[in-house]
């Protein structure tokens, strides 16, 4: 296994967990928030990758860019679609139902391009799936609900989906830099939020909000995608898809931590099932490398 990937993507998932601590600190609805994300990175990145004289090194393969721009369109309405969900149906619900997509993820590489999946790599994602689901605190009744909870959960699912085949798409780009990648792919969501923007919103905000807002854009979106993308390219579809719920086992932990969250017994219990689940990939994904020396 990649150490250094294994640890990029593990850092880029425990960041990610705490954008909903930042999120709050904002004072922006969801779309609002997301926009500013985009254009933080944008500026952030194209300003590095200038001044860095990294861009004289950027390989432009047309296929790949195909790939980029395509992966860039599924990450935007991810975004859309998950904040969708918060609209209809409880945010225990979206996130619980949003969380399917690591276990997506196996099902399209094992359908569709033929990745070797092994049975406990499955269940460990199933572990980890649950361990988040107990986390969330999610109830049959909230999922029995009709009407527009049920809008929202479709809207999860659908979230979840494009969310999975940002994965997917991430792990074909091998060439382009990931600074390259995050800069498309962000630019793609200025174009594609921009007609749904609400501007006024932003008149109210106070400083530290702007702060807060900004901070978003260049930490978890610039420097997350970073990592994101300069890592899932040398990792296999199972560690990807287990290191992906460190985003919601870092979001309860920083409730806890910061908060003073006091979590039940169940959500112990979900905290100790995705440990267990990362414990055996990490193991797992270690153990080859100790056979071949």
């Amino acid at each position: 296994m990649n150490r250094s990937a294994f640890i990029k993507l593990s850092v880029a998932m425990a960041i990610f967990g705490s954008i909903g601590y930042f999120s709050r600190l904002s004072g922006l609805p969801s779309i609002e928030l997301v926009f500013v994300r985009c254009i933080s990175a944008v500026v952030f990145l194209t300003a590095y990758l200038l001044l860095s004289g990294h861009y004289k090194r950027e390989k432009w393969n047309r296929k790949e860019m195909t790939v980029i721009i395509l992966g860039g369109v599924f990450l935007v309405l991810n975004w859309v679609f998950f904040f969708a969900s918060f609209e209809k149906t409880a945010i225990t619900v979206g996130i619980s139902i949003y969380n399917l997509a690591p276990i997506l993820v196996l099902v399209i590489g094992w359908v569709f391009f033929r990745e070797r999946v092994k049975i406990l790599g499955v269940l460990a994602v199933l572990l980890a799936f649950t361990g988040t689901v107990l986390i969330s605190g999610l109830r049959a009744a909230d999922l029995a609900a009709g009407g527009r909870p049920l809008v929202g959960a479709c809207f999860a699912l659908i979230a979840a989906v494009f969310y999975a085949l940002v994965i997917i798409t991430g792990k074909h780009i091998q060439q382009a830099s990931p600074y390259l990648v995050t800069i498309i792919q962000t630019f793609i969501g200025v174009l594609m939020l921009f007609p749904f923007v609400h501007f006024t919103l932003y008149s109210d905000l106070t400083p530290a909000e702007w702060l807060y807002s900004i901070l978003t854009g260049i930490v978890h979106t610039g420097i997350v995608y970073l990592l994101f993308y300069g890592s899932i390219r040398s990792l296999s579809t199972p560690v990807v898809s287990a290191l992906t719920y460190l985003d919601p086992l870092t979001a309860i932990l920083l409730d806890v931590l910061v908060i003073g969250f006091v979590p039940s017994n169940l959500q112990i219990l979900g905290i100790l099932m995705i440990f267990i689940a990362l414990s055996y990939t990490l193991f797992k994904s270690q153990k080859p490398e100790r056979t071949r020396t």
